[in-house]
């Protein structure tokens, strides 16, 4: 690939997504990219690119940023997150929300939904305990088509043999030839829409528990701070994020600070302020 073709591409996605793509992933623009060009009947990855040099349509750029954003997903991924929101987090929330009986958590970059749905599952294996409480997921991510993969919830058998327990599996999915669909109750949990990261937080309301995982190491520092800063302005005083095994607050923001011994797992300052004066 051309230098100045990888430019602009590079160039596009940072624009639209956030993206931040180093020389070294010329691989992964051409393995991604060329499947769209022949989708398109182009012969070549050049006439995709001449094509968005030339016209820029926007159902072309959506498809080549859906493509380049598109992150591997499985259920329970790095398991530590979810045992620290089930043994940590939820217990605290049931304490500090008795009145209002209301949660509301946002998975930030849902991908095809086993991030959100693994909560779901979580939370329907505690439906006895949280019987008469309001409990909203939100699932966003930039690609529609992986939303709608995840609105159906059905998944192949290797995606649901990678994290997901044996007995969940069979409790909560169906079996239809060699694809598993996740029970219409888990789906119910959960509501799916599009979003940028890159756009104002405002419309999605505020939360007490953001999984935010492994999106931020695709950005440049600036976004990233920038993220985290209006996260917190979405975030309960009380809030919890979490972040991928690979990604940290530390010379980002002062706004959260991480919980001691609780890998990818951050609270809001202001609370770890109160919790300090309480100490």
């Amino acid at each position: 690939m051309r230098k100045e073709d990888f430019e602009l591409l590079s160039k596009i996605l940072k624009e639209r997504s956030g993206l931040v793509l180093s020389e070294n992933k010329v691989y992964l623009l051409e393995s991604r990219l060329t499947p769209i060009a022949r989708k398109k009947g182009m012969e070549t990855l050049d006439d995709l690119i001449n094509e968005v040099r030339l016209r820029r349509k926007e159902d072309l750029l959506r498809e080549i940023t859906d493509a380049m954003t598109t992150n591997e997903s499985f259920f329970f991924r790095d398991s530590t997150p979810f045992d620290l929101f089930k043994a940590d987090v939820l217990p605290g929330l049931l304490k500090a929300r008795a009145n209002a009986r209301r949660i509301r958590i946002w998975c930030a970059a849902a991908s095809t939904g086993q991030e959100p749905y693994s909560l779901a599952m979580i939370l329907s294996e505690m439906e006895t305990q949280l019987a008469g409480w309001n409990i909203e997921i939100i699932g966003t991510d930039l690609s529609k088509d992986v939303l709608d993969k995840a609105r159906a919830g059905v998944y192949s058998q290797f995606e649901v043999q990678r994290g997901l327990p044996i007995k969940l599996l069979m409790k909560y999915f169906t079996q239809a030839g060699e694809m598993w669909q996740i029970s219409e109750k888990i789906r119910k949990m959960v509501t799916y829409r599009p979003f940028n990261l890159l756009d104002s937080f405002r419309s999605l309301g505020t939360f007490d528990v953001v999984f935010c995982r492994n999106v931020l190491i695709y950005f440049h520092q600036d976004t990233k701070s920038d993220v985290l800063e209006r996260l917190r302005g979405q975030m309960a005083e009380d809030g919890t994020l979490f972040l991928g095994a690979a990604e940290t607050v530390l010379g980002l923001t002062e706004k959260f600070k991480p919980v001691s011994g609780k890998r990818g797992m951050y609270m809001t300052a202001d609370h770890a302020g109160q919790l300090r004066k309480v100490g």
